[in-house]
């Protein structure tokens, strides 16, 4: 079969030599005479799985062990809710920094969680510009500009904002904000293990896996084992961090295939050399993209201020609706598919995540050239 060029911003494309280990166990896993979707998740077939995928997990991030790290359900939407409702206490607020439609969308899930429990939401910093329709989110703040209450329960950022293409410490000039004795809380979804990361500088991460390491249906959370300690017992407990944590993440059934996914994906990370080979490769995808954007400024504008340009989602402008859209189908055509832009911003953009090939972006960015010279 002939396969497409992915680049499409979630669920998106997964490295093939992950889906070929996945076809040949899919209906023999471990010579159990079954698939590993059919095992139970108490058996010691699938929990082998289970564990080798937070084994890599620590070892590709270098987890600390004074972290714990968790497969949960729900998607990170959940999380949006479950973060306050797990760490906000009563009379207690958590401070937010809004760089686009994702952590808009968290500060509004917050504000509820954390309204129904006595606590409430500040906004620390906010970037956007102009109201409805025609408001924008073009860069990451200033370190100065973040102001962080020093009583705050945590603050929380958006690493990689997936529709606006604006993503933290891709420049040393945009770094993560200091939040000095104060949790940081990182949405990670979209940018998760592409590159190194110092996991001691934040409380939480957590990553919906459907973007950079699996499919669609689990998140990881990677957090410091006293947020899990100290959180909110008043909440079900399966909201509460702290049942995943004294249960290997095994309290309930979990996505036993989304899981199985994460760890063959995993594995071929590491096989590649790990996530200082995965930066140094997904840095030069994207600025083989952006070379080509700034090189044709009368075909292509990228809204996003250098300093915060996504390396993992590209999004750009063509003059027109009309010219983007020619664009999509002439790349479609092509075998490129999953370059049109979200739909509350239009305009195009490519996701090059871990599993998008290098190849696939020359192409892309052949392409690219072509179009803006043929006008």
């Amino acid at each position: 079969m002939s396969r497409v060029m992915n680049f499409n911003a979630g669920p998106a494309a997964l490295p093939l030599p992950a889906l070929e280990r996945a076809r040949e166990e899919f209906l023999d896993f471990a010579k159990s005479g079954m698939s590993v979707m059919e095992h139970s998740h108490r058996g010691k077939e699938y929990e082998a799985v289970h564990d080798e995928a937070i084994a890599l997990l620590r070892e590709l991030l270098g987890v600390p062990d004074a972290y714990e790290v968790l497969f949960v359900q729900g998607g990170a939407s959940q999380l949006f809710a479950q973060i306050p409702m797990n760490l906000v206490e009563k009379g207690q607020s958590a401070d937010y920094v809004v760089t686009g439609a994702w952590s808009e969308k968290a500060l509004s899930e917050a504000k509820v969680a954390a309204a129904m429990l006595g606590g409430g939401v500040k906004v620390a910093c906010s970037t956007g510009t102009g109201e409805g329709k025609e408001k924008s989110y073009v860069r990451c703040p200033l370190p100065a500009e973040v102001k962080v209450d020093p009583a705050a329960a945590y603050l929380h950022v958006t690493s990689n904002e997936t529709i606006h293409g604006v993503e933290f410490e891709v420049d040393p000039a945009r770094p993560f904000p200091q939040a000095g004795a104060v949790p940081l809380v990182a949405d990670m979804s979209s940018d998760f293990l592409w590159r190194k990361l110092d996991v001691s500088r934040f409380g939480l991460i957590y990553a919906g896996a459907q973007k950079n390491i699996g499919p669609s249906g689990v998140v990881v959370v990677v957090v410091r084992k006293e947020l899990v300690a100290r959180g909110r017992k008043d909440i079900p407990k399966i909201f509460q961090l702290r049942t995943p944590a004294e249960n290997r993440s095994l309290y309930n059934t979990p996505p036993t295939f989304g899981i199985y996914m994460i760890r063959n994906v995993l594995a071929w990370l590491k096989g590649l050399g790990g996530l200082g080979a995965m930066e140094a490769r997904n840095r030069a995808k994207a600025s083989r993209l952006y070379q080509v954007i700034d090189a044709h400024p009368g075909t292509y504008r990228c809204p996003v201020e250098r300093e915060s340009r996504s390396v993992m989602n590209v999004v750009f402008r063509l003059p027109t609706e009309a010219d983007e859209e020619r664009f999509v189908k002439e790349a479609k055509a092509k075998g490129m598919v999953g370059l049109k832009g979200h739909r509350s911003v239009g305009g195009i953009r490519a996701s090059t995540y871990n599993a998008v090939e290098p190849a696939w972006l020359d192409a892309l960015a052949g392409f690219m050239a072509d179009f803006a010279k043929r006008g």
